[in-house]
């Protein structure tokens, strides 16, 4: 209950429509309780007594309290799900903000199905269960506890059989409710698994047609669809039983006052309105019973997702902000000292004692195996994640001194794997810089060689971009990356193996557009291509997680053993390297 009471602080803005709701719940319930009472004085003081206009002017009143009655239950429906709503929302904003914030670490933390999972049906399970909260709940006690004082005021003689009938009601409600709980936990917990599941496999899609796995990708969904169905009717069968339960005993109840007051009727101690009166309350009170009932099951579920939801927006980022940032202008010279990494403190360090200079506007090429740490080390220089040891200093200060926004701002980042959004080519580009004029956007795309396919849209820059880019092909993808990155003109360019899928000839071109335009940048190049860093003024050769070399081509075709392995296996006809 914890997490649902820090949760409160999203209902502040709404207490206004979340009281007004509940007062206009009592209206209607009110409404509601009286007609009984009414239709009984029907039926003993008017058709008993054949007074015709008593019946009439009664029959008015029914009719005036159900209008009032409705009037209240729609005013409290409207005013019920606009707290509702506004909170999810209010809520759902907020945990998209801490995970757009969250660094890498915690992400691989939560998972991206759980995360997909919290901000969806966990959301919407805590907006369900406040409009039943503010509807259904105000209205089930309040039937139930007057329903009980009317019977008490008005009909004692048939009083004791709530004392039998109410009690196990209870019993039976707290019972089922309590295991519930536990139930829909688990079945959040399966529905991560087929949202983690779904996710995986459309991201793969085109993998699993290449290699044919669609059926074994069923199978696997398959198998966490049935745990999930399961573990919901498993559920669903445990608060199956509690209605039939309830019906019977309330049937029970019926039947007892029908004997109980038929004998009474013959003795004359009560009447026939009272009697039917009495029934009525009975209903009143297993629906009011039943609407609680319901209710508590929607927060027995909300409970578990309020958890969730919380833990998430409890969750401290591994990457914060300095209490006071250095916000001063980036030239981009970058030092690492002795730096070492690993993604997960049980596992062995990705990167082992890394230390290099990058002066300002120098050209730093990385190459190595795959798995050598080429990507992770420049993911430490823009901070998506963090040195476990050493020291990563820009123009000579530690980078946790700097404002992250400013540091990450004066970075141009396109990563290994190109990422672009379902918006117009244009606004991907300038997603780098968004005041960025039509002239720089031109130069970008030039600089990257995307102009020139570009210009072949109809719609050209204002081409939408599918979702997953499924439109355009590697290298086009790429190139617009690139573009992206450029179109910031950084002090600090990193390219992360950003030509595998570019043609020679584009390539060549894209090193002398990065040669022309970004002279006062650091850029570090990270390639499996020996030619895409052979000018690099500096070349930095990896090898499980550490610097076996570094400097210029040259020098290191001479004298590095695992320079002169990678060169070796690209060489083509005629001894030369793949310009």
């Amino acid at each position: 209950m914890q997490a649902v009471l820090s949760l409160k602080k999203y209902l502040k803005p709404y207490v206004a429509f979340a009281l007004i709701a509940p007062l206009l719940m009592v209206l209607e319930v009110s409404m509601d309780l009286v007609q009984p009472t009414i239709m009984q004085h029907i039926i003993d003081r008017g058709i008993a007594a054949g007074d015709t206009s008593y019946v009439v002017k009664m029959f008015g009143l029914m009719i005036l309290c159900a209008i009032i009655g409705l009037i209240g239950g729609a005013g409290c429906s409207i005013y019920a799900s606009k707290t509702a709503i506004n909170f999810a929302a209010d809520i759902r904003q907020e945990l998209y903000e801490t995970i757009t914030y969250f660094s890498n670490k915690n992400k691989d933390h939560f998972t991206l199905g759980k995360l997909i999972t919290n901000i969806t049906s966990d959301v919407e399970m805590l907006q369900r269960a406040l409009t039943m909260l503010l509807k259904v709940f105000v209205r089930g006690p309040l039937t139930f506890m007057g329903a009980i004082l009317i019977v008490f005021l008005t009909a004692r003689e048939l009083f004791p059989i709530l004392l039998v009938v109410v009690p196990i009601l209870a019993i039976a409600i707290i019972y089922f409710s309590k295991i519930s709980g536990k139930m829909f936990l688990k079945v959040q917990e399966a529905v991560d698994a087929v949202n983690t599941r779904v996710q995986e496999n459309l991201a793969g899609i085109r993998v699993i047609k290449a290699y044919n796995r669609k059926q074994h990708q069923i199978e696997q969904f398959t198998a966490v669809n049935g745990a999930l169905m399961r573990r919901n009717i498993h559920a669903e069968q445990i608060i199956g039983i509690l209605m039939p339960l309830t019906v019977f005993v309330v049937n029970m109840g019926i039947i007892a006052a029908l004997w109980l007051g038929a004998i009474k009727v013959e003795n004359d101690t009560i009447e026939v309105g009272m009697i039917l009166a009495f029934i009525n309350y009975l209903m009143m009170i297993m629906g009011g019973l039943m609407s609680s009932t319901h209710v508590l099951m929607l927060i027995a579920r909300a409970v578990p997702s309020a958890n969730r939801i919380d833990a998430v927006l409890k969750e401290k980022s591994e990457i914060h902000n300095n209490e006071q940032p250095f916000t001063g202008s980036i030239k981009g010279a970058v030092t690492f000292e002795n730096v070492s990494f690993a993604y997960n403190k049980n596992s062995e360090p990705v990167l082992k004692n890394i230390s290099f200079k990058a002066n300002a506007g120098e050209t730093i090429g990385i190459i190595g195996m795959t798995g050598s740490g080429k990507t992770t080390i420049v993911q430490l220089i823009p901070r998506l994640y963090d040195a476990d040891q050493g020291v990563i200093k820009i123009d000579d200060r530690p980078i946790e001194q700097y404002d992250l926004q400013a540091l990450r701002a004066a970075i141009g980042y396109a990563p290994q794997k190109a990422t672009l959004f379902s918006r117009t080519i244009e606004e991907n580009v300038k997603y780098g810089d968004e005041s960025a004029s039509l002239e720089e956007l031109i130069e970008a795309l030039e600089s990257s060689c995307a102009l020139e396919f570009v210009e072949k849209f109809e719609d050209k820059a204002q081409y939408t971009v599918a979702q997953g880019a499924a439109n355009l092909s590697g290298g086009q993808k790429q190139r617009l990356a690139m573009a992206r990155a450029f179109i910031r003109k950084p002090a600090i360019l990193i390219l992360d193996d950003t030509t595998s899928a570019v043609d020679s000839i584009s390539e060549s071109k894209i090193q002398n557009a990065i040669k022309e335009n970004f002279k006062d940048s650091t850029k570090f190049i990270i390639s499996s291509k020996v030619s895409s860093i052979r000018h690099a003024d500096k070349i930095l050769v990896l090898d499980d997680g550490e610097i076996v070399g570094q400097g210029t081509h040259d020098e290191l075709l001479e004298a590095n053993p695992a320079y002169q392995e990678i060169v070796s296996t690209q060489l083509v006809r005629g001894g030369t390297l793949n310009e």
